[in-house]
Order: C-alpha cells, then sequence, then structure tokens
C-alpha cells in the first residue's frame, strides 16, 4: 500500500506506532482488508445478502482473539522448551439479543498439547487469558469514527 495515512486528531502518546490498514468495497458485502502487504477478505453469509466467500467481521474478530490467545500460548511453550504440536484454541461466541448489536460472550477452550503438568498448565492458561486482544478488550481502546471530507 502506498500514500499517506490519514492522521487522527489526537495525536498518539509520544513514540506510540499508529498502525494503519485500508479497507475496501471488493463485491456485493464483500470486502478487502489490506494490511500490511496482506489480504484479508470479509463477506456476509447468503442467508443475510453476501455470497458465503469469506468470514464475516465478527467471526474474524473472534478468530482475531483466538490467535491471539494462541499464539500467546505457543510463546510460553517455546519459552519454556515445549513443543506447540497439538496446541488447539477453541472459540465460541453469542451474539446480544439485545440492542446494540454486539458479540454478548465468547469462550475460549485452550487444548494445550499433552503432557504438560497441573503447575504448566495454569501457567499457560495465565498467560494465554492476558493476551494482546483479551487486554484490549479489558480497557476497550477509544475509537473515532469520521467522514472524510
Amino acid at each position: 500500500m502506498t500514500g499517506t495515512a490519514p492522521r487522527s486528531t489526537s495525536s498518539p502518546p509520544s513514540g506510540a506506532a499508529v498502525h494503519v490498514l485500508q479497507v475496501a468495497h471488493l463485491h456485493g458485502d464483500a470486502y478487502t482488508a489490506e494490511v500490511r502487504g496482506h489480504r484479508l477478505v470479509v463477506d456476509q453469509p447468503t442467508g443475510a445478502g453476501g455470497t458465503d466467500t469469506a468470514p464475516t467481521p465478527v467471526e474474524l474478530f473472534a478468530a482475531s482473539l483466538a490467535t491471539c490467545v494462541a499464539f500467546y500460548a505457543g510463546s510460553y511453550l517455546a519459552r519454556h522448551h515445549r513443543e506447540r504440536d497439538g496446541l488447539r484454541v477453541r472459540a465460541e461466541f453469542e451474539m446480544a439479543s439485545d440492542r446494540p448489536t454486539r458479540v454478548r460472550s465468547v469462550r475460549l477452550t485452550v487444548t494445550p498439547p499433552p503432557g504438560l503438568s497441573e503447575q504448566s498448565r495454569r501457567a499457560l492458561l495465565a498467560v494465554a487469558s492476558h493476551c494482546t486482544v483479551h487486554n484490549t478488550l479489558r480497557r476497550p481502546p477509544e475509537i473515532e469514527t469520521v467522514l472524510k471530507a
């Protein structure tokens, strides 16, 4: 991607990096997100008017949390010279039934590799429960949406 990143009306804390991604319409209800040269596609299921060519944004939200948990759990295992083979994270989420539309709950089930002691299992869970996405959800960021002139 080229071009200049839009400037926020408030400046980030001194030394904070501003990360930029770009989303563009693809077709119908499908959109692409360009992130550091990577391309992600989102769509809606056919029952919701889409063509079901990709996950929904909300599914990617849950996937973001689950993969962050997996990354932190994997990093814990690597630091302790343990294999990551068999490490899995399952995410289940439910939508709220009231307004505004949002995810009501997420349940993450971490399956560690076999052979971990009970102490290592507890430590892995503690580390995984404090991944960056977890921390962000616990202390939500300020969100500003503006319309370009």
